[in-house]
């Protein structure tokens, strides 16, 4: 009888797996197709210069590591361009997919609306479950997130204060926060990491991790303290641009010598200087004019490549995570600054202006279901296209308020027709160094208007400028060395670039239209 039982029980799972496996062969309901997690990884002022994967006089200095192992498994775009060239209206930008004059955020410490539409309420609306972490800039607290534990303001880089909807006060004040040990991108990206392992893994997630780095001071960990220590680095063709006789340009910009007197001055009276650099005292005294823009530009580039070792470091240490979790493949990451910066590049730090340094964006992304790795993507790319890429992926039509278009198809070599062959950017926070301005941007050429107006916007000089034009080949000059706009050779295309980038201002809608000395100034010069 026990033998007998024993058999029937082995009978009866024969019988189960044979059913399993004719039902495993019949047909099934599709899995329904899940919406991918965005992981959105932002840095300030990381220039492509210092990436590495763009070529250029560093790329054999750069410490990228984990920047090539994305680009290897994922596209890079080889002219991405921001709408207006500074940290706060950039990142305005991002979120929103629409420019400063749309958005409100037109230069720094200015919040969005307060009910303003943006990327995180868009997805939030539809499953996600959204945070940030790290560098906010926005002054009020972030809408939309589900989660945030930010910056006040630029933050520092040691031990720093990060706010909570719990702690939170408005602006830049730090009181109300919490201190975490550590350098800043290690800390921000060890709170990501953190927040994700508590995720409701029910829902995909919009993740923004967002790094201080490399802002300046351009801080470091110790880890990165002796690179470079026993070399020299490579310097710009255009270091020795003294002034705007050199170029033909036509303002003064914010020369490397600005940044040797910050060093200077933080040395001098550290308890009142507005923050602290590695590595002072850094003595300028007794040096020629050469010899001192020389020995600045080597301080500022090996410092800014330290502080983006730290960056690429920590992007690898989130790319692990995402392996080891198991999701990898369905998380669409993106890498990518929030603009460009000048490294010695026509004698500049800094950025906020149309030049080529300033206004291009490096980006990286990586979703392996759908992006084949290693390519180069030619087309050009905004960022106020990142928020409707982001809520294509989401599988959300593009929101009306957002004035980008996604480039999904882009990304899979698929170039839709009529897509755009210029650019419109404009910058908003006039001084007499680097006065107000708007351009176009083609594949060929730039055309440049320097209007130098405060326009009443935030934080401006009321010192105005006489307005100029520049233009730029950058075929034959891409590194912009030459002012061409009285070369009469270029008259024609001028005044097709100066149509154009009227077109484009009635495109997007920015038309001073409230301004009685623009209008003035557009009906000289606009002709």
């Amino acid at each position: 009888m026990k033998n007998y039982s024993k058999k029937l029980l082995c009978y009866g799972f024969m019988l189960l797996a044979t059913a399993l496996i004719l039902y495993s062969c019949g047909e099934k309901e599709p899995e329904p197709m899940t919406k991918p997690n965005i992981l959105f990884i932002l840095s300030d002022d990381h220039t492509s210069q210092a990436w590495g994967i763009y070529g250029g006089i560093l790329e054999g200095y750069v410490q990228n590591q984990n920047i090539k192992r994305l680009a290897a498994e994922g596209a890079v775009l080889e002219n991405a361009f921001c709408t207006n060239s500074i940290c706060t209206p950039s990142r305005g930008a991002i979120l929103t997919g629409q420019y400063s004059h749309i958005n409100q955020v037109y230069t720094l410490n200015e919040p969005l609306p307060l009910g303003h539409p943006n990327i995180a309420k868009t997805l939030g609306e539809q499953g996600y479950e959204t945070a940030v972490i790290g560098k906010w800039h926005l002054v009020e607290p972030p809408e939309g997130f589900d989660y945030f534990n930010v910056l006040p303001g630029q933050g520092r880089y040691w031990d720093p204060i990060l706010k909570t909807k719990e702690n939170w006060k408005d602006g830049h004040d730090s009181s109300s926060g919490a201190v975490y040990e550590g350098f800043s991108t290690d800390v921000i990206t060890d709170l990501t990491i953190e927040h994700l392992e508590k995720r409701d893994t029910s829902k995909p997630f919009l993740m923004f991790c967002n790094f201080k780095a490399t802002h300046e001071p351009f801080d470091y960990p110790e880890r990165f303290a002796s690179l470079y220590t026993d070399m020299e680095v490579p310097e710009p063709e255009s270091l020795m641009d003294f002034g705007p006789e050199t170029t033909g340009r036509s303002f003064v910009g914010q020369k490397l010598e600005h940044l040797g007197i910050r060093w200077d001055k933080a040395t001098e009276d550290p308890e009142n200087f507005w923050t602290t650099y590695p590595g002072l005292p850094y003595p300028l005294d007794g040096l020629d004019s050469i010899q001192k823009r020389k020995k600045i530009h080597q301080k500022l580039v090996k410092d800014f490549m330290r502080c983006g070792a730290a960056i690429d470091d920590n992007v690898g240490k989130l790319l692990d995570y995402l392996e080891k979790e198991g999701i990898a493949d369905n998380t669409v990451v993106i890498y990518t600054a929030d603009q460009g910066y000048f490294l010695g590049e026509h004698g500049f730090f800094d950025k906020r202006m149309i030049y080529e340094e300033s206004l291009r964006m490096p980006f990286v992304i990586r979703y392996p279901k759908e992006i084949e790795g290693g390519q180069r993507i030619d087309d050009i790319i905004l960022n106020i296209d990142f928020a409707a890429l982001m809520a294509d992926y989401a599988g959300i039509d593009r929101p009306t308020y957002m004035q980008g278009e996604s480039f999904r198809e882009n990304l899979k070599g698929n170039t839709p027709d009529g897509w755009r062959k210029q650019m419109y950017y404009r910058y908003w926070l006039h001084s007499p160094n680097r006065p107000g301005h708007f351009g176009i941007r083609n594949e060929h050429y730039k055309l440049a208007f320097f209007y130098g107006q405060d326009l009443g916007m935030k934080g401006t000089s009321k010192k105005t400028t006489e307005p100029v034009w520049e233009f730029f080949d950058l075929q034959k000059d891409p590194k912009e060395l030459n002012n061409a706009i009285d070369d009469t050779t270029y008259a024609d295309v001028i005044s097709e670039m100066k149509t154009a980038l009227w077109e484009e201002r009635k495109k997007y809608g920015d038309l001073d239209a409230n301004s009685e000395v623009m209008q003035t100034i557009l009906e000289q010069e606009m002709d």
